[in-house]
């Protein structure tokens, strides 16, 4: 097995609804906001090349939308297929996609734009949702979330016949899937098993090193109090088994160790993926 970090390009959110209840006062000191109270963040996927399959996890925002979205998030950086061809593969060698949930930073790279079709980036993929969740995103979004589950990004998926739910086993060898409600329903976490250590894949739950501490929330999740929940189960047994956490939205650090400290746990040591 091989793990290949990719980089999907930077985008701009409000540091305010990143870091929910914090005051701005803390989370300035860990991740500075420009003159329009916008943090720079990560579009960080992962590639896992495991035998005969080559396993995408989320794709970033993609480049299909028009100026005005675009204006909203200021997007920088790679995009999602440069960094492919820049690890030595190429849209055609990608086997699976696992989208962790449908927000539109995290699937709208699954489908791309030819004149006046909208087809999938990944031709020879098997695109893997989680059903409740697809349920959720497709026919009754609650109104938090509306605006972030894009039909373009999601119903091509099941148009072009390669969409597939993951429901209670894992189809893959060497990735759990563990399940949280904090942020939407059922966001999927991979829980990947590599040269002996395990690394989750945080996804929202944990989108950068700042969200370690268990208070601090996004605003923009669902259930803020089941997200605290969920950390609180998540963190101690990360802790005692040693696990790696890769974060999908830290500009600065992709993955890293966990230690106990005083006030709990919190980021341990950067870690270099290629370097395991």
């Amino acid at each position: 097995m091989q793990l290949y970090i990719i980089e999907a390009g930077y985008f701009k959110l409000d540091g305010g609804a990143m870091f929910g209840v914090v005051p701005k006062t803390i989370w300035h000191k860990l991740v500075p906001a420009d003159e329009k109270n916008l943090c720079t963040w990560a579009m960080r996927c992962l590639l896992v090349e495991d035998a005969k399959r080559l396993i995408l996890i989320d794709t970033g925002m993609g480049s299909k939308q028009d100026e005005k979205f675009f204006s909203y998030y200021e997007p920088t950086g790679d995009t999602l297929i440069s960094s492919i061809q820049e690890a030595g593969f190429s849209i055609d060698d990608i086997t699976d996609v696992i989208l962790t949930h449908l927000h539109f930073d995290h699937a709208g790279g699954a489908i791309k734009r030819e004149g006046e079709k909208l087809l999938p980036t990944f031709p020879k993929a098997r695109y893997w949702s989680e059903k409740t969740h697809w349920e959720l995103a497709t026919l009754r979004p609650n109104a938090r979330e509306k605006a972030s589950f894009l039909k373009e990004n999601i119903l091509p998926l099941q148009e072009s016949g390669q969409l597939e739910f993951i429901e209670e086993e894992s189809p893959f060898e060497n990735i759990e899937i563990l399940k949280v409600d904090g942020h939407t329903d059922k966001m999927m976490l991979p829980l990947i098993s590599y040269k002996g250590r395990k690394i989750l894949y945080c996804a929202d739950l944990i989108p950068s090193s700042a969200h370690i501490p268990i208070p601090y929330v996004m605003g923009y999740d669902v259930r803020p109090l089941l997200t605290m929940h969920e950390k609180e189960q998540i963190l101690p047994k990360a802790l005692q088994e040693n696990w790696l956490l890769f974060f999908e939205h830290d500009a600065r650090v992709p993955a890293c160790s966990l230690i106990q400290t005083e006030k709990g746990i919190r980021m341990g040591e950067t870690i270099d993926l290629s370097k395991i």
